[in-house]
């Protein structure tokens, strides 16, 4: 296949993925217009629920022009032979490939995040802000692009220079010497993601002694799992919003509640979502989700090796020789619809074990509570409510609140949304 009808293919798949995501978020915004189901009726009051809608629609409106914006300038580059052209800028005063390559994709993301910022801004400081989500100031979100831009350097400079280094001179059979690299960094970064990184930017402290650390501490014995490293984090130094997450394996796992969370929920509430994680955990879903990954790893850097050296795909984007950097971003636009299959099965998988462990939580704890803190945390996230199913099945890797809502009272009806 030549250079011209590559460079076609990948114009075709870059408009078709945009199209697709139009059509997709033009069904959800008119599902939003749908009566609430029974189900849902006392969640919001009629103020809070039309500001929630106008919050989801304010967001829609701003993802079109984002994605439309990004589509448009990927067109424009890809068309203009660019990437090709920035490669030849550069090989007169890189002349090592490898530098090169790093030179390159530096290049690439600063320009890329540059050009980005202004709607990362009006995001943050304008919609968010709107809504009363935004707690944070611009020192903050400078720093923390900093900081960003730091790890990237360090981690994403050292993995993308591991990787290059290993095609350059290994060959096609690169991928069986990256796979076993990846999958240890996978491990690693699973088991000290807490401990390591998250305290670059946020806050842990420890649960202090009282009735919610009792009640959690309790309950792991109840289940046979100790639950030890509880730890509070300062959401709220960036956003009103709540969350929660379990991290780690074995000796290293730990449960981080956001500040926010503990402020809006009952100690019951909380537990109730700390049992929902510590369902994950019971049913083997950390695990088996880390080894799906790693073989989803492992099949994309197959495939990679089959084409990384393809001289075609360096001159359809404008190179005038082979270039293994240049390759890799014709790779991940033409493996694009491949990985939005294995998406869409990672997304049925995971909605699957959402109902699983929401299950383990009412079996185990509460039912009930579980269901309130879920409607809260919808109510106080403004979170769509109606999703649409086409939209639900491409994107959601949760359930929506309603048929979550739904398998908890009615246990049977779990596996109604695949």
């Amino acid at each position: 296949m030549n250079a011209s009808t590559l460079l076609l293919i990948i114009l075709a798949i870059v408009t078709l993925n945009f199209l697709l995501e139009q059509i997709l978020n033009a069904l959800n915004r008119k599902n939003k217009k749908h009566a609430l189901p029974d189900e849902l009726k006392g969640i919001y009051d009629e103020e809070k629920y039309y500001l929630s809608l106008n919050y989801q629609r304010t967001n829609d409106r701003f993802h079109t022009l984002t994605s439309t914006f990004s589509f448009v300038l990927s067109i424009i580059l890809l068309s203009t032979g660019f990437f090709g052209w920035l490669d030849i800028q550069l090989q007169p005063y890189v002349e090592d490939p490898l530098w090169r390559a790093l030179a390159y994709f530096g290049i690439l993301f600063l320009a890329s995040d540059m050009l980005t910022i202004p709607f990362q801004l009006y995001g943050t400081f304008v919609i968010e802000e709107k809504f009363g989500f935004n707690k944070m100031d611009f020192k903050t979100f400078w720093l923390d692009k900093l900081k960003g831009y730091l790890l990237t350097a360090i981690l994403g400079g050292l993995l993308v220079g591991v990787f290059l280094y290993l095609v350059m001179n290994i060959g096609k059979d690169f991928w069986w010497y990256f796979w076993a690299i990846a999958a240890v960094v996978m491990v690693l970064l699973n088991m000290f993601y807490t401990s390591i990184f998250v305290p670059m930017f946020n806050k842990l402290r420890p649960l202090e002694e009282g009735a919610l650390r009792e009640e959690i501490e309790a309950y792991g014995r109840k289940v046979d799992f100790p639950i030890k490293n509880v730890y509070v984090i300062d959401g709220s130094k960036r956003s009103s919003k709540s969350n929660a997450f379990f991290s780690g394996l074995g000796r290293q796992k730990k449960v981080v509640l956001y500040d926010t969370l503990i402020e809006n929920h009952s100690v019951e509430e909380l537990v109730a979502v700390i049992a929902h994680e510590v369902g994950h955990y019971k049913k083997k879903h950390i695990l088996s989700g880390m080894l799906l990954s790693i073989l989803q790893i492992g099949f994309t850097l197959f495939v990679l090796s089959r084409l990384i050296f393809n001289e075609q795909l360096s001159y359809a984007l404008g190179a005038d020789t082979l270039s293994i950097h240049i390759n890799l971003i014709a790779f991940g636009i033409l493996f694009s619809p491949i990985s939005t299959i294995t998406g869409l099965l990672m997304n049925l998988w995971s909605r699957k074990n959402e109902y699983e462990a929401d299950a383990y939580a009412a079996s185990t704890y509460e039912g009930n509570a579980l269901a309130t803190a879920l409607k809260k945390l919808s109510v106080h996230n403004m979170s769509n409510l109606l999703p649409h199913p086409w939209y639900v099945f491409f994107h959601y890797s949760h359930p929506p609140l309603l048929a979550r809502l739904r398998a908890i009272i009615q246990p049977s009806t779990a596996q109604m949304e695949a």
